[in-house]
Parts: C-alpha cells; structure tokens; sequence
C-alpha cells in the first residue's frame, strides 16, 4: 500500500471535492501541516489550484492520479479481503441510500412523496433507528477494512462521532450538506474506495 504523501494528499482532495489541508487531513489520518506542505507541491507542479485556503484537483491532477492508483492500490485490489469487504459495503450504501432519501423525502397517505418538514417526530425516530442499524452493519465492514488500511479507521471515528451527534438530537447531522453528516461523510468514504478499488459508482435504480 502506498505510503506517498504526495500521492494521498492529492487523493483525499479529490475525495473531498475541494478543502484546506485540515479537511484532507481529517480522511488520511495525517497531519495537517505536512498535508498543507503536499498540497503546495501539489500546486506548484500545476496538480490544484488553491485560494484562501481551499484546494481543488486540476484536470492534470486527476489524470496523475489516474495513472498512479493502479500501482498505488495495486495490492489493495488483489485483496480478496478487500473485494468482500467492499461487496459487503455496497449492500449498505444501498441501504443507506434509500434511508437517506426517506429523510429528505416522506411518503403521504395518497402515496405521494412530499420534503420531509420534520414535524413528524414517530416517522424521523424510525428513520434514526434504521440509521442506527446500518451504522452496525458499518462499522463490521470498517472494521475489515481499518484490519486492511489503518487510515480507514478515520471514517469509523467520523461516521461514529456523526452518529453520535444525530442521537445527541442534531438531527442536521443525519444529511447535513456542509456539515460532516453521516451522509457527507458516507459519500466521501464510498469515493474513496471507488478510486482505490478502480470501481464506477453503482447507478440508482
């Protein structure tokens, strides 16, 4: 498994979509100074671009890596712990999908489906217990693949402390865009492994 810096700042920005060295920090495990010193190579070598703080990958920057995850993650995608790990992961997302998509959106008594107003405290404690559910089902896969790669267990303290949260009452926290919600958080992991794996994301139904 990789352990270029250089190769896993740029690879957790582009997890992140766009984000200071803390926040790329936050996915691999590192620390942010030496974070912050990669993504300025990152920049100078023409990789991202950065203002204010915030990074994002260049087109340059995306087919750098391109070229490099087969050889990076070479290991990781022979790994038939991985594979079923990650097999076991995408019964989850599924799961969580559709969880999600309950939160945001709920049935009508005609069968319509209305945005959830929240004012329906029965309908949003079952959408938590389901959360809560799968957040067991989580944390066995994490757990598989933390055995694999330390640094995921990044994900397993974030996805616990948004859990957390939720349960605390900051219900924001189940899909809270800007926020390191349970579902920011989930999509980031999920397109980590995508990039290490060399996988599509799976289509909706």
């Amino acid at each position: 498994m990789t352990d270029d810096l250089e190769l896993l700042a740029l690879h957790g920005l582009a997890v992140k979509k766009a984000g200071g060295p803390d926040a790329v920090a936050d996915i691999l495990g590192a620390d942010a100074a030496t974070v912050s010193g990669a993504l300025d190579a990152a920049v100078a070598a023409g990789r991202a671009v950065g203002a204010k703080g915030t990074f994002m990958v260049t087109p340059p920057g995306r087919e750098w890596l391109a070229d490099r995850y087969p050889e990076a993650f070479a290991g990781f995608r022979a790994d038939p712990e991985a594979t079923a790990a990650y097999e076991r992961f995408e019964r989850i997302n599924r799961e969580l999908l559709a969880l999600f998509t309950d939160w945001q959106m709920m049935p009508t008594p005609g069968g319509e489906r209305v945005p959830n107003d929240h004012s329906d405290a029965d309908y949003d404690h079952g959408v938590v217990d389901r959360l809560g559910r799968q957040h067991e089902r989580a944390e066995k896969v994490l757990d598989r693949f933390s055995a694999l790669l330390p640094r995921m267990g990044e994900y397993r303290r974030r996805l616990d402390a948004a859990y957390d949260r939720v349960l605390a009452g900051e219900t924001d926290y189940v899909s809270g865009a800007r926020i390191d919600s349970y579902h920011t958080v989930w999509f980031e992991l999920h397109e980590d492994l995508l990039r290490m794996l060399g996988r599509e994301r799976e289509e909706a139904p």
